[in-house]
């Protein structure tokens, strides 16, 4: 299955069946969500995955009723960094050195460019770009999820706050941004027999 048959496989599953996915194929699919492409390679975000059927309970309340979130194979919960900037920007900036076997000093350039990014930034500023990043993540993942034949449906229908309280992240500085269902489409789905509504390519696309 190449890209494209794998873009019009995949659609928003409404409706999971009990199968599970197998843990290694999810690794390799939260393994592909990693390697994002991310604003300067930060990567101000992380990726839970809910396994406990309890904590996800606790969930749906704050999930508007939508039932994927307990009946889904795998939850996983995206969550944006609080704390923005220079810690941030030194941690990548030693994690280049080691990768990479050069000095931090011979970094400089970069860090203190990045640095300064930050720091014309304010904290509603910097907590949109730090979401943004989140999103390509999550796009990233439902393209690789659509290539792996594994099912997926985004939510951005939640109660950021509540999640945020049942999983404890204010603890952490960290904060709920969007969740993503993995499993198996199950057979009644009436969704999946439908055919793809997207619009034309002439339209989407424009040469200038």
């Amino acid at each position: 299955m190449n890209v494209i048959e794998a873009l019009n496989w995949r659609y928003a599953v409404r409706e999971f069946s009990p199968e599970r996915i197998n843990d290694q194929r999810i690794q390799e699919l939260l393994t592909a969500t990693r390697l994002s492409a991310t604003s300067y390679g930060l990567q101000p975000y992380r990726m839970i995955v809910v396994d406990d059927v309890e904590t996800r309970k606790k969930l749906l309340p704050y999930s508007f009723g939508q039932q994927k979130v307990v009946s889904c194979s795998h939850l996983v919960v995206f969550v944006a960094q609080r704390q923005l900037g220079d810690e941030m920007v030194d941690r990548y900036i030693h994690s280049i050195a080691d990768t990479r076997s050069i000095t931090v000093d011979e970094l400089k350039g970069l860090a203190d460019h990045m640095k300064s990014v930050f720091a014309d930034m304010n904290g509603e500023q910097k907590r949109e770009w730090a979401h943004q990043q989140v999103y390509i993540a999550l796009g990233t993942m439902l393209t690789a999820a659509a290539m792996m034949q594994i099912d997926s449906c985004p939510m951005g229908g939640i109660e950021a706050a509540g999640y945020d309280e049942v999983l404890g992240l204010n603890e952490l500085d960290l904060e709920t941004s969007v969740i993503c269902a993995l499993g198996v489409r199950h057979p009644d789905d009436q969704n999946a027999k439908l055919k793809k509504v997207r619009y034309d390519q002439t339209e989407m696309v424009i040469a200038l």
